[in-house]
């Protein structure tokens, strides 16, 4: 049974407590060279991301390269919701889990358990502007973004960059 917030029509108010999770794709392109690419705009409001998977599509080239997640707001300070991980040569299939926390940004192999068996997802906040991914080098390979969300203001919503 779910429980209804008082209604008022044309607003979310009065729809049930617990959201629906609505999912953005990012369709799979290269890696930025040693610099940092939008993956999702977020317009009209602030969203609580609930979940942020990058799955591999084509091999990441074999040199160091770290892979971060930031939140990067129109109005104020970007901040890291994944830290570094090296994804040197990771394989067509691999995944990367974005915890939320600021912590290292989680991988997994395509052939192995899924990335989130041992990992926690801390849904995070997000303001008006975009999510980014920054590379610390120029390597070959593409990845492809998920977005799991819920929004918070009237009027938000997420697009893929």
């Amino acid at each position: 049974m779910s429980h209804l917030l008082k209604t008022q029509r044309g607003t979310r108010v009065g729809r049930p407590i617990v959201p629906s999770w609505t999912h953005v794709q990012r369709v799979t392109t290269a890696l930025p060279a040693t610099t940092t690419d939008a993956i999702f705009t977020v317009s009209g409001g602030r969203v609580l991301v609930q979940a942020l998977i990058g799955e591999v599509t084509t091999v990441i080239q074999t040199q160091a390269c770290n892979l971060k997640v930031t939140i990067n707001p129109t109005t104020g300070t970007s901040g890291d919701v994944a830290a570094d991980l090296n994804i040197s040569a990771d394989e067509v299939g691999a995944l990367y889990l974005v915890a939320g926390d600021g912590s290292a940004l989680d991988g997994g192999t395509a052939g192995g358990a899924f990335v989130a068996a041992g990992s926690s997802v801390t849904p995070f906040v997000v303001p008006i502007g975009t999510l980014d991914i920054t590379t610390s080098a120029t390597n070959t390979g593409s990845i492809k973004w998920d977005l799991w969300y819920t929004p918070l203001d009237e009027a938000a919503y997420v697009e893929a960059a």
